[in-house]
């Protein structure tokens, strides 16, 4: 079996095993954490960084984690919503007036959150992801493909400028930097929304499905979605420097398992996770008020969004490009984490979810 580090409780040994499997069958690298009443249960790593196979995968080890980034950012409106400075009830343009152009002034700020905003594509550079001023700019001048609120389709890179502009326009700061002052430093949670170049020996690059290379690009899980109008974003471009630097909070965060399972614990445990309260539990609840219910545009299959969040059933979370999964089950007190920087091709990638079943079958002996 591949080696793997780290520590876990013994009733949860089947989640350092599934991960231990997944690199036999030939994964580069990768971490899981389970935390259960806020405190880890299990916390490993194993396999490599980089794509030789000559870097081994440290504690320390970050990578990106792709549109699991969402639910940073969507935990950053929950705060502010949370303190009474945002309505999700209100317009956009109520924050950020330049948005009300071309047919968007009644789109409300739940509506950005749930996908249903009718701006669905990034059709602009590559390039100007990396410049916040002019990636909002484009977005403001931008027309809804669909009357907001009447449908649902994934906003796989614009969602995070969008919810992040309204951000800064309450706040003045960035979302990277409202994240870092207001959820990961009072956390101590080890999670980037704009990585500075003091990380840049810890990164583990994405490495291609087998078979393919940098020029691969991102896709629905489902084959039968509409094409999107969107600039087509490769793995090229989510390793490059650029892309590390820039704040794009629908994709560009780098953590590791324990960070991303330490922050989304504060949904699970009602907002308050060590002792530090960044939530309230009402303000948690939220995030599980269904928003929208059908089949989604963009991806081409059916979905549950809540508040910034992906619902299955109870739980609430969301996965990133590549393999990354974030699950919060609040019933349960529990949040996982899986981070990799194998990726796989999308309608063939169940990692997340067995590694799910793999911490469920853990807690349904932590409960006995």
């Amino acid at each position: 079996m591949a080696d793997i580090h780290g520590s876990y409780d013994d009733l949860f040994t089947a989640v350092p095993a599934a991960l231990a499997g997944l690199l036999e069958e030939g994964d580069v690298g990768g971490a899981v954490a389970v935390f259960v009443d806020g405190e880890p249960v299990v916390d490993v790593w194993g396999g490599f960084a980089d794509a030789g196979r000559t870097v081994p995968w440290e504690r320390d080890t970050i990578v990106g984690v792709y549109s699991v980034t969402k639910t940073m950012t969507a935990l950053c409106a929950l705060v502010l919503i949370d303190r009474g400075e945002l309505d999700p009830d209100a317009p956009v343009a109520r924050y950020w007036p330049g948005f009300a152009a071309v047919g968007k002034e009644k789109v409300l700020v739940r509506q950005l959150l749930s996908h249903t905003a009718g701006l669905p594509d990034w059709d602009g550079p590559v390039e100007e992801l990396y410049d916040w001023t002019t990636a909002t700019a484009r977005l403001a001048g931008q027309a809804p493909r669909w009357e907001p609120g009447t449908a649902a389709g994934y906003h796989s890179l614009t969602q995070g400028f969008l919810v992040g502009e309204v951000v800064r326009r309450i706040t003045g700061r960035s979302l990277g930097e409202f994240f870092a002052a207001e959820v990961a430093g009072p956390l101590g949670a080890d999670f980037h929304i704009g990585l500075g170049a003091e990380h840049d020996r810890r990164v583990a690059l994405s490495v291609p499905p087998p078979g393919r290379d940098e020029d691969y690009v991102a896709g629905a899980a489902n084959r039968d979605a509409t094409p999107a109008a969107a600039t087509a974003l490769r793995v090229r471009d989510g390793n490059s420097i650029a892309w590390r630097r820039a704040q794009i909070p629908a994709a560009s965060g780098f953590g590791n398992a324990r960070s991303v399972a330490l922050v989304q614990s504060l949904l699970a445990c009602g907002g308050t996770v060590g002792g530090v309260r960044v939530l309230s539990p009402e303000g948690c609840e939220r995030a599980r008020e269904v928003q929208f219910e059908g089949e989604d545009r963009v991806l081409g299959m059916p979905v549950r969004y809540g508040l910034g969040y992906g619902l299955f059933g109870n739980a609430l979370g969301w996965g990133g490009w590549g393999g990354a999964l974030v699950w919060v089950d609040p019933d349960e007190r529990m949040a996982m984490a899986y981070v990799t920087n194998q990726m796989r091709e999308p309608a063939a990638d169940n990692r997340g979810i067995e590694l799910v079943m793999a911490a469920q079958d853990g807690l349904r002996g932590l409960r006995a």
